[in-house]
Formats: structure tokens, sequence, C-alpha cells
């Protein structure tokens, strides 16, 4: 089994799934008796499940140290913020960088609603995963 298995399982899967779509409340007028529902993302299943896996990675190797997924990105150079992922050439990052992309990527959802969504649409999750795989099959770190 290789390092990253837990998050690069989802390349393939990712290919057919939905990823996700907005909720906009359209029948609510938002009156006391019928308040609108701010609008969210409803992510797919697999999402969720990988969402999950990239928290459950960063616990079980904190040797990773993705709680500094922000000082890691600076340390490589990479500013943080809106976006970050689709606008870095990961090809020749380390595995801690991408995770940290990852992870910002992910935290930033807590923020800004569809961030996530975005890096997906992209395709710079996909990208990380398969530059994860791409580690893993070179044995690099």
């Amino acid at each position: 089994m290789s390092q990253f298995d837990i998050l690069t399982k989802y390349i393939p899967v990712l290919q057919e799934d939905p990823i996700g779509e907005w909720v906009i409340d359209r029948e609510n007028d938002g009156t006391a008796e019928h308040p609108i529902q701010m609008p969210f993302v409803n992510y797919s299943e697999t999402v969720r499940h990988l969402i999950a896996d990239i928290y459950t990675f960063a616990e079980q190797h904190e040797e990773m140290e993705l709680i500094r997924y922000r000082e890691i990105l600076k340390e490589n150079g990479i500013e943080s913020g809106m976006n970050v992922m689709e606008n870095v050439d990961i090809s020749n990052l380390n595995a801690q960088c991408v995770l940290a992309l990852m992870m910002e990527v992910v935290r930033a959802e807590r923020f800004s609603e569809g961030a996530i969504l975005n890096s997906f649409k992209s395709g710079a999750i996909v990208k990380c995963l398969e530059r994860l795989d791409c580690l893993d099959s070179t044995n690099e770190k």
C-alpha cells in the first residue's frame, strides 16, 4: 500500500463524479415566516469522503505538519488566498506542499462557500492527487 492511497484512490472515481452543485433558495421570500436560506454547495458523497480523508491523513501523518499549511505554503513561495491552487505549478512540489495546498482549499471552504467546488471545476484537486500519485510511484516525499 502506498503512502497516499487514502487520497489517490479518488482519482478514477472523480472522473465520473458530479462533485457538487449550488443550492439556492428560490422558494422563500425573506419574510419572518419564510426566511431565505443562504446559498450553499451540496457536495457529492465522494467529495465529502475525500475531505474527511484529507483530515484523516493529516491526523495520521503528524510528521507532515499539515496543521501549519499556511506556513508550509509561504516557505515554498506560495501566497495563501482564493484560487491559490489554480495559480500554482505543482509539477515540482513535494508531497508536504501539495498536501498543504489541498488543506488550504478544504479550510477555505469554512470561510468561502464553494472554494472546494471551484478547485474541482478548475481541475486543480485532481492535479494535486495525480502529483501525489506520481510522488508515490517514484518514492519521493
